[in-house]
């Protein structure tokens, strides 16, 4: 009887591990769409493609993440605002001011002073 309790408490384990999903698993991805930037996911906004529990960059379809995602193409990146506003000067190309590295990077928002959010150029 112990064996049977045992091996019946093993399989009803087993079979929830398979076909049990975490929320996020139900959302489909899809390579038809447009990267909606920014979008909402977790009570965050996010300007760019991100990562959460993949390998490469996604971005969501909605302005308020809804399940439907697709990942991030080379095109699918946002893009630099310009003009943007960068300490007391406007800048309406990519700028090497402020990167300890020198490398030149963007604004992803009008106003770099107020939202802190940019990306490196290409």
């Amino acid at each position: 009887m112990t064996l049977h309790v045992g091996f019946l408490l093993v399989s009803i384990c087993l079979f929830h591990s398979l076909f049990s999903f975490q929320e996020e698993e139900y959302y489909a991805a899809t390579i038809d769409g447009v990267c909606v930037f920014p979008f909402w996911y977790r009570s965050e906004i996010f300007y760019d493609c991100v990562t959460f529990n993949v390998k490469h960059k996604w971005c969501s379809l909605n302005k308020t993440f809804q399940g439907y995602w697709k990942y991030c193409a080379l095109s699918d990146y946002a893009p630099c605002a310009f003009p943007f506003w960068y300490r007391r000067m406007i800048y309406w190309d990519c700028t090497k001011d402020g990167d300890m590295f020198g490398k030149k990077w963007c604004s992803l928002t009008p106003n770099f002073n107020k939202d802190h959010v940019w990306k490196y150029c290409i």
